[in-house]
């Protein structure tokens, strides 16, 4: 059975999609440490980011960039923080985190709660700025 988040990427489980490609897709983290928190994926279900190819990981970071670029543009902040943990969840995935400064990217903040509408309203802002690209 596939995991979590290649069920989100098929469309299988709901999500607050950013961006897409036909090799990946970026949806809102649903308990985010700062407004438009990004979770960037491969489609392919690969556990460990190191383990993807170097051509596949490569496609995956310049994606990650148009994302991160899209998020700025959506949401003005100083950068977009990267962060690659991965222990959560078995798939190779990418924070993308607005910062005003470094303590926006301490995943021992509070998270943040968003209203279903304000979730959409933020993907669709994002989602947006991708499209113009």
């Amino acid at each position: 059975m596939a995991g979590i988040f290649a069920r989100i990427a098929a469309g299988e489980i709901p999500s607050y999609k950013c961006a897409e490609n036909d090799k990946f897709y970026a949806f809102l983290d649903i308990n985010p440490i700062a407004k438009g928190h990004t979770l960037v994926i491969p489609r392919r279900e690969v556990d460990y980011i190191f383990d993807m190819e170097d051509d596949e990981i490569a496609e995956f970071q310049v994606f990650a960039k148009k994302v991160a670029t899209a998020l700025k543009a959506a949401f003005p902040c100083i950068k977009v923080g990267q962060a690659v943990l991965g222990l959560e969840v078995p798939h190779a995935h990418i924070h993308l985190i607005p910062m005003q400064s470094e303590k926006d990217m301490l995943f021992t903040n509070p998270k943040m709660r968003f209203t279903d509408e304000e979730f959409k309203d933020i993907a669709n802002k994002v989602y947006t700025e991708f499209c113009k690209q």
